[in-house]
């Protein structure tokens, strides 16, 4: 009996999951997404906007802060970690952020997991992958396309696979992220 009650309680989570994922993630609405978000994450802050189509994976471990700006098709991964994203962060479209990986010298496939740290006024540009157990300094950039395995100093652009640093940034990061359009 105890067994059914769980095998039943895990569907019911995987159906809430899907509901999610596939139903009010599609939703052209922000207003009406940010509902559930909040409720799905450990904190979303006030401003800011989050796409439609970006996948949270388990987002009791996952924070974002104020102003963040998030964009369609990116993956936010709170299964092996904490995903800290801080305030007026812009991540661009089909980015994934992974807090969970596999050991490939492990002859059983193990998994392993670590915290991603993002700090304030990080920019990571288009189908760029932030890796387990990095942190993204104030002020980075990620170049398109790059996979981050390291850790980013504050104000460093860095680019490439993997990512190495390339430039620095020249701001005073006075920027706020407030674009929020009606219907994405």
């Amino acid at each position: 009996m105890k067994k059914t009650i769980i095998n039943f309680y895990t569907a019911f989570l995987g159906f809430k999951d899907y509901l999610f994922r596939e139903w009010i993630m599609k939703f052209p609405f922000y207003a009406f997404r940010r509902i559930f978000i909040k409720q799905t994450v450990k904190k979303l802050g006030e401003g800011g906007f989050v796409m439609m189509n970006v996948e949270f994976r388990n987002g009791k471990n996952i924070e974002i802060g104020e102003g963040c700006f998030i964009n369609k098709h990116t993956l936010l991964d709170g299964r092996g970690g904490k995903l800290l994203i801080g305030n007026h962060v812009d991540i661009a479209q089909e980015v994934n952020i992974w807090t969970l990986s596999h050991d490939p010298h492990d002859d059983f496939h193990k998994v392993w997991g670590k915290d991603v740290v993002i700090e304030d006024y990080v920019w990571i540009a288009s189908r760029a992958t932030i890796m387990p157990g990095v942190r993204i300094g104030r002020g980075a950039v990620v170049g398109a396309g790059s996979i981050v395995t390291k850790d980013v100093p504050p104000m460093m652009m860095v680019a490439g696979v993997p990512a190495k640093i390339v430039g620095e940034r020249k701001s005073s990061l006075k920027y706020k992220l407030d674009w929020q359009p009606w219907f994405k």
